[in-house]
């Protein structure tokens, strides 16, 4: 399902700010490398979406990526690898953009979004199920006189 429309195509976003505990403040960050790793590795292709995004909120969990599509989960990633991880993130939107149900098949996955896979979040169109179900049935509540 992958198309030429820069809105649809599938997203990777690149935490610029990671890094490890015992980097120095400073910049470079290895946030960044990954940034540049992940652009170098989509090259010329114009099927996947690349941006830089400063913080995922994911600090404790190394460099952080996440991979989102319109009208499809959005997946977030930790534990990556400036140096080995940028063709991991194209490999992986590749496989999610050809989803036709809106998941990014485990079959195929490469392992490093396998094992750093810290969260799914559904679409904004997912309607989901109330906490309580009976909280919106009709009627009387099970647990009323």
């Amino acid at each position: 399902m992958t198309t030429n429309s820069a809105a649809d195509r599938t997203t990777v976003l690149v935490c610029i700010t990671c890094r490890a505990s015992t980097d120095p403040i400073g910049f470079p960050r290895k946030g960044m490398a990954l940034a540049n790793a992940t652009t170098d590795a989509l090259g010329d292709a114009i099927d996947v979406n690349v941006l830089r995004v400063r913080c995922l909120g994911n600090c404790n969990r190394g460099l952080s990526a996440a991979i989102r599509r319109e009208n499809a989960w959005t997946y977030v990633f930790g534990n990556l690898d400036a140096e080995r991880d940028g063709p991991t993130l194209i490999a992986g939107a590749r496989l999610f953009a050809e989803s036709t149900d809106g998941l990014m098949p485990w079959r195929g996955r490469p392992d490093p979004l396998k094992r750093g896979l810290i969260a799914r979040m559904p679409p904004l169109s997912f309607a989901g199920e109330p906490a309580d179900p009976e909280a919106h049935a009709p009627g009387p509540r099970a647990d009323t006189p």
